[in-house]
């Protein structure tokens, strides 16, 4: 399985990245909105993380820029949980939507896991 990490905190990526290795996942990052959807495009991911806001691009951007070349799943990630606008348009585009910080980062890779089967 191969997935996308997409998102401008080094953490974040560092961290998720490592616990998709030990599942077995192939990991790509990208380190802003553009990056990603030219890392999307080059990787053809089963599974993408995407940050809402990012340089460059959001994550929603991303995903309307993708269009209906999309076939991997995505779970839109966000620190901004207040932000009903935000959460909504995520929930609209994306297969999932998780809060950041995670409270168990083995939990959202079970969660990624679990929209592949």
């Amino acid at each position: 399985m191969k997935a996308l990490i997409v998102d401008d905190e080094v953490l974040v990526r560092r961290s998720l990245g490592r616990a998709l290795k030990t599942k077995g996942f192939s990991v790509t990052e990208a380190v802003d909105g553009p990056d990603g959807l030219e890392k999307w495009r080059a990787t053809d991911p089963d599974v993408v993380f995407l940050d809402v806001l990012m340089p460059g691009l959001t994550g929603p951007q991303v995903l309307k820029e993708i269009g209906a070349e999309r076939r991997a799943k995505v779970l839109m990630m966000s620190a901004y949980a207040g932000d009903e606008d935000v959460e909504k348009a995520a929930k609209g585009l994306a297969d999932l939507f998780l809060l950041k910080p995670f409270d168990d980062i083995f939990e959202v890779v079970q969660r990624a896991q679990e929209l592949l089967k």
